[in-house]
């Protein structure tokens, strides 16, 4: 936004949703709509209304909540979780993306779509093992429609995060420290600033950087590519 963006911003919670748009308005033009991504009605009406509210929408930014079980080890997942993981993390963004590359084609526009994920997809945490699994797919998804429909100026990428410092993470880590009968703080230490060198979290404006990169044309020759912001968490390299 901060770019000159005009950006609708969706969630299912209201009252998230209602501070996110007291939040971002100072920096310029934010809509929101409110959304259940477990509905398909919603999703569909968020799609149709942001075409309304902006006239046209040039890209999408894919951002999920946590499962709600999370974390959780493999052995504790139910049924249930398993629906709920899919839906959330490959369901939602698949048919988001459908539907937009739907109204892209028919109306000859170019589009992006940005996925925003996580690099435990490449060196799995085992209490996120049911987002890890169904995020993975999301990796898949930018490359196919970019080999898809590339040819068309519609492009999609892949982002893996590291740690950032979200009200999400904390609780997550929050919940592992009871599950392991020690300090918050200790935790945290161990799990996120002491797993990069810089020991550090990610900062939100290296992120915005990075995805108005993404989205700008300069990016194109890399559309279907996967990067990495995670402050050299991970151990593996590809090749």
């Amino acid at each position: 936004m901060k770019r000159n963006a005009r950006v609708v911003i969706s969630s299912q919670n209201e009252e998230n949703l209602k501070r996110a748009l007291e939040t971002l308005s100072e920096y310029g033009e934010v809509h929101a709509v409110r959304a259940n991504l477990f509905d398909q009605r919603d999703l569909e009406k968020l799609v149709k209304e942001g075409w309304e509210l902006l006239g046209s929408i040039d890209a999408l930014v894919w951002n999920a909540p946590n499962v709600r079980c999370e974390p959780c080890l493999l052995h504790e997942a139910t049924y249930i979780d398993w629906i709920e993981a899919s839906a959330l993390h490959t369901v939602a963004p698949g048919y988001l993306t459908t539907l937009l590359v739907q109204a892209w084609l028919e109306r000859k526009r170019k589009g992006t779509v940005i996925y925003l994920n996580s690099v435990s997809i490449k060196e799995p945490m085992p209490p996120l093992v049911l987002a890890d699994v169904t995020r993975a797919g999301l990796v898949q998804l930018a490359k196919s429609v970019s080999r898809t429909y590339g040819k068309h100026g519609i492009r999609a990428y892949s982002v893996l995060l590291g740690s950032f410092d979200t009200p999400g993470a904390r609780e997550n880590l929050r919940r592992v420290a009871e599950a392991r009968g020690e300090p918050f703080e200790e935790t945290w230490e161990r799990e996120v600033l002491g797993r990069t060198p810089l020991h550090r979290t990610g900062r939100w404006e290296e992120l915005g950087s990075l995805v108005a990169f993404l989205l700008s044309e300069e990016a194109e020759y890399m559309l279907g590519s996967t990067a990495i912001i995670d402050g050299a968490m991970t151990r593996g390299i590809d090749i």
